[in-house]
């Protein structure tokens, strides 16, 4: 299961310390993107990797890591609640009546028509 860690590197003010953090982070095993925001000075993995292993990495090269989050990749996001799935047939549901009764309707009025005496 891919998972997403954010990192706050105190010391990433400038490309070069940026491209440090990158290339350290792009040694460990299971790393899949690496994106890293100057501005924020903080850096996104991305990938099947340990999480402690990537911190230590960054800790050797860069100095002081925060850890800012660590969650699932954004493509494996939880499934929608059963509550929300029981409303979505319930709209279905509801939505197939009402386009029912409207065939229904105009069907009678269709043949309505039909029967029309001169």
């Amino acid at each position: 299961m891919a998972q997403k860690v954010v990192l706050r590197i105190i010391s990433m003010t400038n490309d070069k310390m940026k491209q440090k953090a990158i290339a350290a982070a792009a040694d460990i095993h299971g790393v899949d993107s690496i994106e890293a925001e100057l501005k924020n000075k903080e850096l996104l993995v991305v990938g099947e990797m340990d999480a402690v292993a990537v911190v230590k990495k960054l800790k050797k090269v860069t100095g002081t890591v925060d850890i800012v989050s660590v969650g699932p990749a954004a493509d494996e996001e939880a499934p929608p609640s059963p509550s929300h799935d029981r409303k979505k047939k319930k709209k279905k549901k509801k939505k197939k009546k009402q386009n029912k009764k409207d065939e229904v309707e105009e069907k009678e009025e269709y043949d309505d028509e039909e029967f029309v005496e001169f």
